[in-house]
């Protein structure tokens, strides 16, 4: 057995090594995005659900831009370093809601970086303006 001890350490550095050198990517905390919007996201729960902040540096409306709360979801890794989300922003300061979907990468310098495609709808009073209500657009964001 004591022969034996050596090669097995040898081999569970083996299968293990390679885990190890391989960077996660991980959604919770402070991000900002190309466009200077900053966002925070909490710790994700057994369900992959996340819950955090969005305060945009733009907006379409004349209001007072405030924090808004958001809400998502991550798929669950199953081993994946650089996995899927998708989160909701309800607006506080306009009739608006935004879907972001996306993936959370580790680039070739070890830096985090999520590349994100969002769908924003806008409130509209009558069906006839239904085609002016959504617009789509992408945002790269970088950790804080």
């Amino acid at each position: 057995m004591v022969q034996a001890t050596p090669l097995l350490l040898v081999l569970s550095l083996a299968l293990v090594a390679p885990s190890l050198s391989k960077e996660k990517c991980v959604l919770t905390g402070r991000w900002m995005n190309d466009l200077g919007s900053n966002m925070t996201i909490g710790a994700l729960n057994g369900k992959g659900e996340f819950a955090g902040s969005y305060l945009t540096a733009v907006t379409a409306t004349t209001n007072e831009i405030r924090v808004s709360p958001l809400q998502g979801s991550q798929q669950r890794t199953n081993g994946k370093s650089q996995p899927t989300f998708g989160f909701t922003v309800n607006w506080s300061f306009s009739d608006t809601t935004t879907v972001f979907t996306g993936q959370c990468f580790v680039d070739k310098d070890g830096k985090e970086i999520l590349k994100t495609m969002w769908l924003l709808r806008s409130n509209v009073d009558f069906i006839k303006d239904d085609w002016k209500a959504t617009r789509v657009g992408t945002n790269t964001f970088h950790r804080l």
